[in-house]
């Protein structure tokens, strides 16, 4: 037993006890279980992972693993673990709530378009969307993670005989593009091998395609993907384009047009908008965010393809567009050739409300991006089971951003392995289309245990907190997915502790698990409800490990904490 003093003034310190941090009477009882005489042996360990924590295909060699990380500590002994090991061990990273191993199991032989691949938004941006600096180190850092979707605006130079990466209609600094395809060549597969798709929202003119065409060409060389043809049949799979560069995008309409059909289309974008629930963007919000490639409805024309410079249009490997006409059209499956369709999320929500099961039979075999409104000016996020639930495969997220949207993001591209791809449920392939709006029956019950948390005083400051006494920590814990299984639970506060002990238990039923992803947050009760963060996780429930499992916490940007954990319990049935 240790002790804390707080200064609260010239004269006077609170000081607090601080305990030493035990194992929780499940753990000793489980001990004790498999153990004899105090001691667990090899093969003692290696039934405790088969029939408690359900790793099935657990081996000595294994068990021998665990008993090797733990050699450096004085509580090791050459017969076995301790009680004192054995909980150090439950508290180590052999033991978190995936499978360590990072393996990538989903089948990856099957179309592009039967997977979600993790998609940033702007990704050239440092910060929110009208004042920040453009530059290469977001696109690493997104990379670095797993994104395998990279979004590049393509805007002429001053001079108009050059080619910037910026943010059109604001006050974003530019980025030079050729920095940028560097930056993709040099980190595209240090996280993944799968494809990396470069999606440019561009608005140059016939003679600056031509230069991003010979950047392009020169930059990737045999990392770029070439289809044989203009308009494929069918999109290739992630296995066969293993470390290939993909390029995304459609033809720049606004130097292809005559002004009066500019102005043509104008007047149908704006009657267009009118069915959207009457909703239509300011001038300032459709110049400041939402410039996205196809957010004002433009059609394309086969002409338009036709007069791009054939060497650029050549690049495109997926070709982007919405055809003429109202929702139905822009939801057209053609049999001959697949395409990639971009819709705001505003569109999206409201074509779900009449068009769902459309827009899930377009994405079974065409791509459907999702990007931010206009108004995320500060680079906020939005739900993104909105998409996933219909089908789209790009979910386009402001990586530089923050918030639960943002976590609920990282935690659903940690399965399979974090290589950026997650195959779809079968439910979302299958003739008989999905309806997320429908209540199912429950399919699986998690039970989820909180039983403590330690690391907190090493990872912040004494007064990080509370500058008078031990921080009060608490945690919420629920489920992200489709409407009928989102939940959300907290613990009690305890009070005055760097290691509090909860052994709170919490029940979720679930009705979609394929598409749910668990959020447990820690906070630090605040009598003003404005409670200070202790860190975050989410987890994709489809490979989450049941038994007891440490929790390793991570900052508001996704960053995990070297100390901070929690020691909780799944049980999946």
């Amino acid at each position: 037993m240790s002790r804390q003093s707080f200064k609260v003034c010239f004269c006077f310190r609170r000081i607090f006890k601080l305990r030493v941090l035990e194992p929780p009477e499940e753990v000793k009882i489980l001990f004790d279980q498999y153990s004899q005489n105090g001691t667990m042996s090899l093969d003692n360990l290696r039934g405790f992972l088969v029939e408690f924590q359900g790793e099935y295909n657990a081996t000595r060699d294994d068990a021998q693993a665990i008993f090797n990380s733990l050699k450096h500590l004085n509580i090791f002994s050459r017969r076995g673990l301790h009680l004192e090991a054995f909980f150090r061990y439950l508290l180590g990273d052999l033991n978190g709530p995936l499978s360590p191993s990072r393996v990538v199991h989903h089948d990856m032989t099957q179309p592009l378009a039967h997977y979600f691949l993790y998609t940033g938004h702007n990704s050239y941006l440092t910060g929110n969307q009208l004042s920040s600096d453009s530059s290469v180190e977001p696109i690493i850092k997104a990379l670095g993670r797993g994104v395998r979707v990279i979004e590049l605006d393509l805007w002429p130079g001053s001079k108009q005989d050059e080619v910037e990466v910026r943010h059109g209609g604001t006050l974003t600094n530019p980025v030079d593009l050729l920095k940028c395809l560097n930056a993709i060549k040099d980190n595209a597969f240090q996280a993944s091998e799968y494809p990396v798709v470069i999606t440019f929202e561009d608005h140059l003119p016939a003679n600056l395609q031509d230069q991003v065409a010979e950047m392009v060409t020169k930059t990737f060389g045999d990392m770029l993907y070439r289809p044989e043809t203009d308009q494929l049949r069918e999109f290739p799979s992630p296995e066969s384009l293993k470390k290939k560069v993909m390029i995304s995008t459609k033809p720049p309409k606004e130097y292809l047009e005559t002004p009066s059909s500019k102005s043509t289309k104008r007047s149908k974008i704006s009657s267009k908008k009118e069915q959207w629930n009457g909703e239509t963007a300011s001038k300032s919000d459709s110049e400041i965010c939402d410039k996205d490639e196809e957010d004002e409805g433009e059609s394309l024309q086969e002409e338009d393809e036709q007069m791009t410079v054939p060497e650029y249009r050549h690049l495109i490997s997926i070709n982007a567009g919405k055809p003429k006409g109202a929702l139905q059209n822009w939801l057209s499956i053609d049999e001959k050739k697949v395409r990639r369709l971009s819709l705001s999320e505003q569109e999206l929500e409201n074509a779900t409300r009449r068009h769902g099961a459309d827009i899930i039979r377009f994405t079974q075999r065409n791509l459907l991006r999702v990007y931010p409104k206009g108004t995320r000016i500060t680079s906020s996020n939005y739900n993104p089971f909105v998409g996933w639930a219909h089908g789209a495969q790009m979910v386009a997220f402001n990586m530089q951003g923050y918030g639960k949207h943002l976590w609920v993001m990282q935690g659903m591209f940690k399965a399979n392995g974090g290589c950026g791809y997650v195959k779809k449920p079968d439910f979302l392939l299958s003739n008989e289309v999905f309806d997320p709006s429908v209540r199912l029956p429950v399919k699986k019950i998690l039970k989820v245990t909180i039983y403590m948390g330690e690391g907190w005083d090493l990872d912040f400051r004494r007064t990080h907190f509370d500058m008078y006494s031990p921080p009060d920590f608490f945690v919420k814990v629920g489920i992200a997915g489709v409407p009928a299984d989102k939940a959300m639970y907290k613990t009690k506060a305890i009070e005055d502790d760097w290691q509090p002990v909860w052994n709170e238990k919490f029940e979720f039923k679930l009705t979609v698990p394929e598409l749910a992803v668990l959020r447990i947050t820690v906070l630090e009760y605040d009598t003003s409800g404005q409670h200070d963060f202790g860190g975050q996780t989410c987890l994709p429930i489809s490979e989450l490990r049941t038994g007891i499992r440490a929790i390793p916490l991570h900052d508001g940007r996704g960053d995990k904490y070297k100390n901070a954990k929690l020691l909780v319990q799944f049980e999946l049935n």
